[in-house]
């Protein structure tokens, strides 16, 4: 059976660590130590990139070097053996993933879909590194606006029991910025008041789902007047389409 658990790594990171039938990958190592603390006496069997920021790629060399593994991302990362690009499919511990281009955080983002499928279970497992959040999105590094929101849109039209894994705890902060965005929310209230137990307890708050996304993060729902009315409290006006709602609550959120 897969199981997926994260690696705790710097201030707010996790390493997606997935073990199946004596065999280990991880999601962006930004850094080796913890993988090599976490695998202990086995071996790691691949690695996934989702993107080339140092925090996601740190790692690739002295693991590579260390366990001879193949390593699978954007052909704009150092060290990745196996380029990958929209459309792509791959096999990862035996079930196919199949390969997005999420643009806006940086233009070389993937996001990879994992389909697990064993004769008892069937569920989809989104890594989608700095692309979404829960309750949230990346900041706009290299894209725009537009491409943001149409990556967006592209992960939000998965199945809402879809599993996302992020690549940063960020949830807490996400989803004060998603109180103050949609007051009337009552579903991100009760989120909060779920999330701001666990973390009191010193617990991750992830995997999110597709479904809990589009219910609870302000950047999925940016079509919900509420939202757009509170965009024009940041620079937005009534003829703003949805892009422009979203680039008004992305800058409100980088100064929230």
């Amino acid at each position: 059976m897969l199981t997926i658990s994260p690696i705790a790594a710097f201030s707010d990171n996790y390493i997606w660590h997935l073990q199946r039938d004596e065999q280990d990958w991880v999601v962006d190592p930004g850094d080796a130590g913890p993988v090599s603390t976490a695998l202990e006496e086995r071996k790691l069997d691949g690695i996934l990139i989702t993107h080339h920021h140092w925090d996601h790629t740190g790692g690739i060399a002295e693991l590579a070097a260390k366990y001879h593994c193949p390593v699978y991302g954007p052909g704009s990362v150092e060290g990745v053996t196996h380029p990958l690009a929209a459309g792509d499919r791959c096999e990862v511990l035996g079930f196919p993933v199949s390969v997005m281009d999420v643009p806006g955080h940086t233009l070389d983002h993937l996001a990879l879909l994992l389909r697990e499928n064993d004769g008892r279970v069937e569920q989809n497992h989104l890594f989608c590194g700095d692309t979404l959040f829960a309750a949230g999105c990346g900041r706009l590094f290299e894209g725009t606006p537009a491409q943001m929101y149409s990556s967006l849109a592209k992960l939000s039209a998965l199945p809402p029991e879809t599993r996302v894994y992020c690549a940063h705890e960020y949830t807490l902060a996400n989803l004060r910025f998603a109180a103050a965005a949609e007051p009337g929310n009552q579903a991100v209230r009760n989120r909060l008041a779920q999330v701001e137990a666990l973390r009191a307890s010193g617990k991750t708050t992830l995997p999110s789902t597709i479904g809990e996304e589009l219910a609870t993060n302000p950047f999925l729902r940016c079509h919900i007047p509420a939202l757009a009315r509170q965009a024009a409290n940041h620079g937005a006006t009534e003829n703003s389409d949805e892009v422009e709602v979203f680039a008004y609550l992305r800058r409100w959120k980088d100064n929230f």
